[in-house]
């Protein structure tokens, strides 16, 4: 075991096909955890995008889990570049039986696709869900200017600073970072001397068409859905639209939606906002539990 700054420890869980999934548990200090977080990320991201929201679940008392999906991060990736959502979500299924209590699942984007799913193939293996600017029906529009982003440097970068300016064309309203170094968690520096994305390029062949062909697979599970339920909305996503809110509210009676000042990446563009939501959540619709998972490993 190799503690990190603030309680953090690396652990690791085994998913479908044995793949290992890497991740970060954040244990609460002092006392006995209230229940158990996983937070998932969405597709072409890492582990790291929850950093702030596990450690303030940590500071509330609950043990957070982030955890890179298949293909993505630290996480191995597919041998046979098998990326289904049904792949996603059986790999979630097996970190959630991990736990010794059904877990909360927090699901951003491709993460919060699999949560839902889950959830309704499962619904007595998670204690609560909450969908992070993600529904059942998304926009087309959208989902291909994801697409397009993470498409458009099959060839790498040339440098860091390179980096950073594509991620402030593809979010102008997010500020650029000063200290580069952080880039590095989502970009891997190859032999060739190039920076590339964190993620298996095989991803993007089943994000256009597996997982945007997933509607119907979606509302069909969320019609199966038992535990509370937070949909969270950004105001300016383009992914999620007010319609489709109102969808998931029909086919989830026990849910309820919030809608903050954020476009599709809620968390990072204004975190502190929805944490408060987040916690108000937790506090008033989940049942306290107690509940750990994950193998400790060394970094």
């Amino acid at each position: 075991m190799v503690e990190a700054d603030g309680g953090r420890t690396r652990v690791e869980f085994r998913g479908l096909d044995g793949i290992e999934l890497a991740a970060d548990r954040w244990d609460p200090n002092p006392g006995s955890p209230l229940g158990t977080v996983l937070l998932l990320h969405g597709g072409g991201q890492t582990r790291h995008s929850w950093a702030r929201t596990a450690q303030v679940l940590a500071d509330r008392g609950w043990t957070a889990i982030a955890v890179d999906a298949r293909g993505h991060g630290d996480s191995d990736r597919s041998p046979d570049g098998a990326y289904t959502l049904d792949h996603f979500v059986g790999d979630i299924h097996r970190i959630a039986r991990a736990c010794d209590q059904p877990p909360v699942l927090i699901g951003a984007s491709l993460g919060g696709r699999a949560s839902l799913a889950l959830a309704g193939d499962h619904p007595d293996s998670i204690s609560g869900l909450v969908l992070v600017d993600i529904a059942a029906r998304t926009e087309e529009s959208g989902r291909s200017m994801v697409r397009d982003f993470m498409a458009s440097a099959p060839n790498g970068f040339a440098s860091l600073e390179d980096v950073a300016e594509a991620v402030n064309a593809y979010n102008p309203r997010r500020s650029r970072p000063r200290n580069l170094e952080g880039l590095k968690k989502n970009v891997r520096l190859h032999t060739d001397g190039r920076w590339y994305w964190h993620w298996d390029p095989e991803f993007l062949r089943y994000a256009e068409t597996d997982l945007d062909d997933a509607t119907g697979r979606l509302n069909a599970a969320a019609r199966n859905v038992t535990a509370p339920t937070l949909l969270v909305r950004g105001n300016r996503s383009n992914i999620v639209t007010p319609e489709a809110v109102a969808e998931l509210l029909e086919l989830i009676p026990n849910a309820r939606a919030v809608e903050v000042a954020a476009g599709h990446m809620i968390a990072g563009d204004d975190n502190d906002i929805f944490a408060t939501h987040l916690f108000d959540f937790l506090a008033t619709e989940v049942l306290d539990g107690h509940a750990t998972c994950g193998r400790e490993t060394k970094r």
